[in-house]
């Protein structure tokens, strides 16, 4: 990728396991690429809840005496990235709430839409709101009606007034639950660990700890798993699968399946079309890492021109993307790549990528290859143009900021300095992922505009935009 899309975040959850906290540990390890600036756990025993957490990496924030003090066969976990653009411990998850009807836990990946809505709602009601994640407004609404004994029914009510996109896990002393929006924007997985059970955003978790997959679940799904096993409700009817597109494209590690799809599969089918769409005569292919790999492992083979690993990526260095401000992120862009001179040198050279947001940090990678001796350097991207924001869990910023949004290809390819630019097309993505284009079976609004929610405070944005057309835009809002 480009470098520059800020992620969500990724849960985890755990119920009937031993050490429940050990094998969090190691599962939010496969879900670091998620989210590096911040990561929890939190278990819980029969003495009561045990939470630890912090700013930085897993491996820096668990030692195995923190482990050790998070006791119980029940844990939560989470690593974030900040949608809100606000950092601070006090938002860093899970979050623990503590109240008479029954301690619990929380942690969620993704954005509520109508969070401005919700704060008002709850604070006009005596909610005394601490933070600024969304998170909390889980809490707060579970909560309304202390007088509903039944917790299920608390959070089907508080699921029914939530806007938006979002993979939530709620812990309490005795069982978790798993609930996913009603339009499976984001991943969650569901698996069996020994005789007990494990929940995730991606199914790369599962296989870090040998648990053995089951169902995904599904949008508009309550899943309560306790002693009982796993129940399901559901807490919508009016449900859709639209699956963030960017999950294929660049979230999600290639060794995750998702909703049946292998993301590495997707990629390389991604870069054999955009051959066929777009083949260019050049020397070698050469992929970004690492979400270009694939694709451009798929450009070679259709196209007969060698694959070469013309670009090394450090492995002590975080994805830029994550870096707060665009100062830092070039800086990350050299500390991250190196062009390895040998093989580039003298060499035409196709660039694959997954995607182009602002531009800075493709030209910046055009920079350095014709600085290492490429005569020439066409980029395919393996995506439609990014050309509107996400408000979904993906920190893609402004109209303004977005490159594709207010520029036409060929002046991005001026831009980035490349000698020629060409992207996927839509219909090639949706053959690619095996799904409908008919009935929109993704959420591509990035490339189209096409919002499947009401968008609430965003939509003046929209409407400043008015005028503004996507490429290939063919589904109505589901609202």
């Amino acid at each position: 990728m480009e470098g520059e899309i800020h992620h969500e975040c990724g849960v985890f959850g755990i119920y009937g396991v031993e050490n429940a906290a050990q094998y969090a540990y190691y599962a939010l390890h496969s879900l670091q690429h998620r989210g590096q600036q911040g990561c929890g756990i939190v278990s819980v025993d029969k003495q009561g809840m045990h939470l630890h957490k912090g700013a930085g990496l897993v491996i820096e924030i668990f030692g195995q005496n923190h482990l050790d003090g998070l006791t119980g066969n029940i844990a939560i976990g989470h690593v974030r990235y900040p949608t809100t653009n606000v950092g601070g411990m006090e938002n860093i998850q899970p979050f623990t709430f503590h109240h008479y009807t029954g301690d619990f836990a929380l942690a969620h990946n993704g954005n509520i839409i109508n969070s401005k809505e919700l704060r008002l709602y709850l604070e006009r009601r005596g909610s005394l709101l601490q933070t600024t994640s969304d998170s909390e407004l889980f809490a707060h609404l579970i909560k309304k009606d202390p007088t509903e004994e039944d917790r299920i029914t608390n959070i089907i009510n508080a699921l029914n007034m939530i806007e938006g996109a979002f993979s939530l896990v709620i812990m309490t002393p005795n069982r978790i639950y798993a609930c996913r929006d009603k339009y499976g924007f984001h991943p969650l997985s569901i698996a069996k660990l020994g005789e007990g059970y494990v929940v995730a955003s991606e199914t790369c978790a599962f296989d870090a700890i040998g648990a053995e997959f089951i169902r995904d679940v599904n949008p508009g799904e309550v899943i309560s798993i306790d002693h009982h096993g796993i129940r399901s409700n559901d807490y919508s009817k009016l449900r859709s699968h639209r699956m963030c597109v960017m999950e294929y494209i660049y979230f999600a590690r290639p060794d995750s399946d998702i909703e049946g799809c292998n993301v590495h599969s997707f990629r390389k089918l991604s870069g054999r079309m955009l051959y066929e769409e777009h083949p260019v005569d050049a020397d070698i292919v050469v992929g970004v890492p690492d979400s270009s790999l694939s694709a451009a492992m798929g450009y070679a083979e259709a196209s007969g021109i060698p694959y070469e690993m013309g670009l090394l990526k450090s492995k002590y260095v975080g994805r830029t993307f994550i870096q707060p401000t665009q100062e830092m992120r070039d800086k990350g862009v050299k500390m991250k790549l190196s062009p390895i001179r040998s093989i580039v040198s003298g060499k035409r050279v196709i660039l694959i990528d997954d995607s182009i947001v602002r531009g800075t940090t493709s030209r910046q990678i055009v920079r350095m290859l014709r600085e290492a001796g490429a005569t020439e350097v066409h980029v395919c991207i393996a995506s439609p143009k990014y050309s509107f924001p996400c408000y979904y869990g993906v920190d893609t910023g402004t109209y303004d900021e977005l490159i594709g949004a207010n520029h036409t290809v060929e002046e991005i390819r001026d831009f980035i300095e490349a000698d020629s630019l060409y992207y996927l097309s839509l219909e090639s993505l949706y053959k690619a992922s095996g799904r409908d284009m008919k009935t929109c079976q993704l959420c591509t609004a990035c490339f189209n505009g096409d919002y499947p929610t009401n968008l609430y405070e965003y939509e003046n944005d929209l409407k400043k935009h008015k005028g503004h057309k996507g490429d290939g835009s063919i589904c109505a809002p589901i609202k």
